[in-house]
């Protein structure tokens, strides 16, 4: 695709992917790239060295005040009160009923201070419940999207592009001072720390939705540019490519990462999508969504697996799932997500089916375009990075 509907948003970093000759996709009512030099290259770049994402279309929402852990705790599944300062959590916002609204990434930015990161198509959504649900306590919820750019760079050598890259300074540091390369070398997975790029306030957070190594990097939209020249600077002698969403997604997929409006909604139980560990069940709080978690979903409701196929023709979303027995008419499940691995060299699949039919080894058809391909069920996720010291 290229340009989509002027009523679309655009990324403050729209004129460099214009320049990078990006092919465009109306994403969430953004436009957003797709892809630069193309998906395949884009995806070997980031497992083999990195590549550099433009997210600024995600939903940055703060919840500040004297309650704002105690209003989490009940406004979202998981026990944010416990999440120290400079520490990341993956949650979930459910409904009453327990079906999942949004699956987030919550930052505790600073004493009384959390940073809700969100899915672009639910923002609005999201800062709306947080404002409902926090209404009965000391805390303020405020939506700062469309204030807050958002680049993630991804890869085995994400480390060492960021510590090349001037004008990187810690609260209370020095530009290029020695204590940068310590901090970010020290920096473990799921941590934040505040900074600055060139004298612009900048949150370097070490996680992302990859399977790799690497750091997102949450700055002021004017500021958004220099920062992503200078990550292209100092990234291509290591192999850095600007990588677009469609990269993003077989790379997420190989990892097992669900995403939502395919492994995740308004109808989907945390524990049919495997998602029963965020949910946290022994807060002393009581959370929305916390009975029907309790209660759970009923005995033949479908839970999500992993598929690997054979051949190279992959499971693409809504195809049917069979048993085995060519003579079997009635569905057991559907696929939600699938690629053939550019990684692995095979079809992989998440898929969701019927209980009977979730053991790992159990082998099962897919109906790819009018003909049953054999998949096997297997443990998430499809692929791990190497767990090199950094």
């Amino acid at each position: 695709m290229t340009d989509a509907s002027e009523n679309t948003e655009r990324s403050p970093l729209h004129d460099a992917h214009v320049a990078a000759s990006a092919s465009f996709t109306d994403f969430a009512g953004w436009q957003m790239p797709l892809r630069y030099s193309g998906d395949l290259a884009e995806h070997h770049a980031v497992r083999t060295a990195a590549g550099l994402f433009d997210l600024s279309h995600m939903g940055e929402i703060l919840v500040l005040g004297a309650d704002a852990a105690a209003a989490l705790d009940y406004a979202l599944a998981g026990r944010l009160s416990a999440v120290e300062v400079g520490r990341a959590k993956y949650t979930l916002l459910l409904a009453a009923d327990g079906g999942i609204i949004d699956d987030l990434v919550v930052y505790h930015t600073g004493e009384d201070r959390y940073l809700v990161v969100a899915n672009a198509a639910n923002r609005h959504e999201v800062a709306r419940e947080l404002r409902e649900r926090t209404a009965d306590f000391a805390a303020q919820v405020y939506d700062e999207s469309d204030d807050v750019a958002l680049l993630a760079i991804q890869g085995p050598r994400a480390l060492e592009i960021l510590l090349d890259v001037p004008g990187l300074a810690l609260d209370g540091g020095h530009p290029d001072g020695e204590d940068v390369p310590a901090a970010l070398r020290g920096l473990p997975n799921y941590r934040a720390i505040a900074g600055a790029f060139a004298e612009h306030p900048l949150l370097m957070a070490r996680t992302g939705y990859t399977g790799e190594d690497g750091f997102e990097l949450y700055l002021s939209p004017e500021a958004a540019p220099q920062l992503w020249d200078a990550l292209i600077e100092a990234g291509t002698p290591y192999g850095l490519v600007p990588a677009g969403l469609a990269a993003r997604d077989s790379l997420r997929l190989e990892a097992g990462m669900p995403l939502y409006g395919h492994e995740l909604t308004r109808q989907t139980l945390p524990v049919q999508a495997g998602l029963e560990r965020v949910v946290a069940l022994d807060k002393p709080l009581d959370f929305v969504g916390r009975a029907a978690c309790e209660t759970g979903p009923d005995d033949n409701a479908p839970v999500l697996v992993g598929l690997v196929g054979e051949g190279r023709r992959a499971a693409r979303a809504e195809y049917e799932v069979y048993p085995s027995d060519a003579e079997a008419s009635a569905s057991v499940g559907r696929i939600t997500s699938g690629v053939l691995s550019p990684t692995l060299g095979h079809p992989i699949a998440m898929a969701y089916v019927d209980l009977a039919y979730a053991e790992p080894g159990t082998q099962l058809a897919v109906d790819v375009r009018g003909t049953r391909l054999p998949f096997t069920v297997t443990p998430l996720p499809f692929y791990r990075r190497s767990r090199k010291k950094s």
